[in-house]
């Protein structure tokens, strides 16, 4: 069962900016979803966007950085899903991808947001990815231009 939505606080217009959305198309259908909820969310906020894909999710933090290393872009959005199988695969793929894409907001002062799921089978993926339901493409996409406001209040971009 998804958690309980949050009522959403409006985003200041960023006007202009634009972001990398990185996303590991591994789940054809869930990766839809998780976009569409990207593009509403940067479409609401005057923003525009790149996608680029990769393998997997573990490739995802390393594609930022690569295409963010130059500073064309206001952030970054990762986007991809990461479900349970019978192996300890899915600790490591999950908990690597999360500190790596931590790593890069921290030491990088780079605004991401981290819509990779990582859930127990395809159907809570699904509840997760749809716009309708958890909207967690939207969560991450707004939690990039929220960080993007606060690194310009803060004077740094």
């Amino acid at each position: 069962m998804a958690e309980a939505r949050r009522e959403l606080k409006a985003l200041p217009s960023v006007e202009g900016a634009k972001f990398l959305v990185i996303e590991a198309r591994y789940y054809d259908g869930i990766g839809d979803l998780l976009l569409k909820g990207v593009t509403r969310a940067l479409e609401a906020v005057g923003a525009t966007w790149d996608v680029v894909n990769v393998p997997g999710a573990l490739e995802i933090p390393g594609a930022i950085k690569i295409l963010t290393t130059h500073g064309n872009y206001a952030g970054a959005i990762a986007l991809g899903c990461v479900i349970r199988g019978e192996t300890y695969h899915f600790e490591i793929v999950a908990g690597e991808s999360s500190r790596a894409l931590m790593d890069l907001t921290v030491r990088e002062m780079l605004p991401v947001g981290n819509g990779i799921l990582t859930v127990e089978n395809e159907e809570q993926a699904i509840v997760r990815a749809d716009p309708a339901q958890g909207d967690k493409g939207g969560d991450a996409a707004r939690a990039a231009v929220t960080l993007h406001h606060l690194r310009k209040l803060a004077g740094l971009s």
